[in-house]
């Protein structure tokens, strides 16, 4: 594992300390130094570093105002000459709090808990995406069977127009008829291709197929109208989806 690193302390000293006992490990690379707050926030939104040392007593700005104003999250370990800041520090979900002057051993007992923590966010990330990928390759329904009457009939997904929820059941429409099914829209959308069934509002997905047009409205909102002549308002949250596919 390749570690990117930042130095951010305004003593030269403490700065070449670090640097010195980083040197023991290949795998880290020192991306940069910073000796201020104001070019520390510059420098990690720009190098986006896996990991700084970050000092808290700084001129001008101090390293938990660091934290508070950078947009990229770096992997932190505190090095400072107090010890009053430590509560403060984990609370900031530092993995360390390495006090000056900084001994050997002490640091590369910091190293091992970087090393541990990355590998685990590695693996948290590995395994969210082998989620993705199984679910891009999932086999959505190709056919629902609803209950009407003392009967379950099969229903092409392909020929469903839309789906609204009703209390705790689903109104499932296709051109010539309405089914009833006691599932949530929330489960029925598990099981509909997301490339064609899309949702525009919390009680509504739509079909893409049988989608005639989306129409602007005076106040910004979107109205989805389907070729069967039944419009939707599409809700906020669900409105960029949408405007993803405008080309």
């Amino acid at each position: 594992m390749n570690i990117s690193c930042l130095i951010i302390d305004d003593e030269k000293l403490a700065r070449d300390l670090l640097v010195e006992y980083l040197g023991d490990y290949d795998e880290v690379e020192i991306v940069g130094q910073c000796n201020s707050g104001e070019e520390a926030v510059k420098s990690i939104d720009s190098l986006k570093p896996d990991l700084i040392f970050l000092d808290v007593q700084m001129p001008g700005m101090d390293g938990f105002e660091v934290l508070e104003k950078i947009d990229h999250k770096p992997e932190v370990v505190f090095s400072t000459a107090y010890d009053n800041y430590a509560i403060k520090a984990f609370e900031e979900n530092a993995i360390d709090y390495l006090l000056k002057p900084i001994d050997k051993e002490r640091f590369f007992q910091a190293i091992e808990r970087v090393r541990q923590r990355l590998e685990a966010n590695e693996s948290n990330v590995n395994r969210l995406v082998d989620l993705l990928n199984n679910r891009d390759k999932a086999e959505f329904s190709s056919h629902l069977f609803v209950q009407k009457s003392d009967k379950f009939l099969n229903i092409p997904v392909n020929e469903i127009l839309h789906l609204e929820a009703s209390g705790d059941y689903t109104v499932l429409s296709t051109a010539d008829d309405q089914f009833l099914s006691s599932s949530g829209i929330g489960k029925l959308e598990n099981r509909l291709d997301p490339n064609i069934f899309i949702r525009v509002h919390r009680s509504t997905i739509i079909n893409l197929n049988h989608l005639k047009e989306i129409e602007k409205h005076f106040n910004g909102g979107l109205v989805v109208k389907m070729k069967n002549g039944k419009s939707f308002s599409v809700s906020r949250t669900y409105a960029k989806e949408i405007r993803k596919k405008v080309v």
